[in-house]
């Protein structure tokens, strides 16, 4: 997280308006969580709100200090896409393409951008502003993501995006 921070906070400061964070935000307890995420929050019980310091579910400062304008919106699936609440949003404003950065590669940025895809979003996956707790999975991602979803989903470094958004605006 900390080599990606500074890209991703270029890419929210580049147009915090149009920037939605989302946050994976655990049950309470492992007895609020339904079917298997019971047995995973029942391995992971630290990472439950009644364990887990409240601080580490809070956006960083730097990104924090996007909102507002920059909505968030919570969600406690991995799909950021499985509450509803972000296509609404993007519906609302009339979007059509995502700019993804963030954390985990392999985890909650794999749900959602598969389900960008389902739901039909062009998708361009800022290439220096994502990461993963395991950097072999993180490479393995970004390849399956420039090669197998070539036409679905664009890869680029921040510094490209950012040329190209620039160009638009």
């Amino acid at each position: 997280m900390d080599r990606v921070l500074p890209r991703m906070i270029e890419l929210a400061r580049h147009a915090p308006e149009r920037t939605v964070f989302t946050r994976f935000i655990p049950p309470r307890s492992k007895h609020d969580a339904r079917g298997i995420w019971r047995a995973y929050y029942e391995k992971w019980e630290s990472v439950t709100r009644e364990r887990l310091d409240p601080g580490l579910i809070e956006l960083v400062p730097p990104l924090a200090a996007c909102v507002p304008p920059a909505a968030i919106i919570d969600r406690q699936i991995y799909n950021a896409f499985g509450n509803g609440r972000l296509q609404a949003h993007l519906d609302a404003h009339g979007v059509d393409t995502l700019i993804v950065s963030g954390g985990e590669t392999d985890v909650c940025v794999l749900a959602t951008v598969l389900a960008a895809i389902d739901i039909g979003y062009r998708v361009i996956m800022a290439e220096d502003a994502l990461c993963s707790s395991s950097d072999q999975s993180h490479d393995a991602l970004l390849q399956l993501y420039a090669q197998r979803f070539s036409i679905q989903i664009e890869v680029a470094s921040t510094a490209d995006i950012l040329r190209m958004w620039s160009l638009n605006d």
